[in-house]
């Protein structure tokens, strides 16, 4: 049985502590030292285009978990709309097969499962590389729909997609997965406030890494206000103008920047 939407909606854009911008300064250290960065330390690779001209996604899913195609169409649109990539953005699909122990994954479990398929570093060449993983199984916290562990690595719980669908399929699974994984990318270019100090306050001071504002697909969760809009399908899938104007001042070397594992 799906549960209830305003249950579910209030967990939609909720993720694990190793991407909500509250990841320790241990953590941090580690996944730096290790080069592996945190969500946000190739930001500036992607938005600017002086080493990397283009962007591949390399999506890697299990057999029934191809994420669907709007999902794709409309990262695609949301990125080249704030990042600087003249020769393009592409989609490497691969399918795999997972560890058959991993039915509940953790942060860690991202990472090595993520890194284990790499082909180099991300950004070691022209093309900057971002790896978005959909296996089976949900997250350890099954309220979570994605997560973003570190600079190139975000995972999309399909399982748990499904399960957030809502009443009579409003919102339906598709929906929330097109708004999960921009949401998701989102942190990988350090929104909100993950690798900057952004000088417009939109960041929600109770959940760090998130917006304050219920149309931005950074947005923390749904206020029972807003409730009603989501429930008719109307779930925020775009950046609004704030997240907008921080990656055009990070673009622009406005506002400092930190963290990153790339800079012009």
């Amino acid at each position: 049985m799906k549960r209830k939407a305003s249950v579910v909606f209030i967990l939609l854009l909720l993720f694990s502590s190793f991407s909500s911008g509250c990841l320790s300064e241990k953590i941090k250290e580690v996944l730096l030292e290790e080069n592996h960065g945190i969500p946000g330390s190739l930001s500036m690779a992607c938005l600017r285009s002086d080493k990397h001209t283009n962007l591949e996604f390399e999506i890697v899913y299990e057999a029934g978990y191809r994420p669907e195609t709007s999902s794709i169409n409309l990262l695609k649109e949301r990125i080249s709309d704030v990042c600087d990539k003249p020769s393009g953005i592409q989609f490497d699909y691969i399918e795999t097969t997972f560890p058959s122990n991993l039915e509940s994954w953790s942060a860690d479990d991202v990472r090595e499962q993520g890194w284990a398929l790499k082909d180099g570093h991300p950004h070691n060449t022209n093309t900057l590389q971002w790896q978005i993983l959909f296996p089976s199984g949900t997250y350890e916290d099954e309220s979570v729909l994605g997560v973003a562990v570190d600079a190139s690595t975000i995972a999309i719980f399909k399982d748990s997609v499904e399960e957030a669908e809502g009443f009579f399929g409003r919102p339906s699974a598709e929906e929330v997965e097109n708004s999960v994984i921009v949401h998701e990318v989102g942190h990988l270019l350090g929104l909100v406030n993950l690798v900057y100090e952004s000088p417009r306050p939109h960041e929600d001071p109770d959940h760090p890494g998130h917006s304050n504002n219920d149309n931005s697909v950074m947005f923390w969760a749904i206020e029972s206000t807003s409730l009603m809009n989501f429930i008719t399908g109307n779930l925020p899938n775009e950046f609004d103008d704030d997240d907008i104007a921080d990656l055009n001042d990070l673009k622009n070397e406005n506002i400092a920047i930190t963290d990153q594992l790339w800079m012009p």
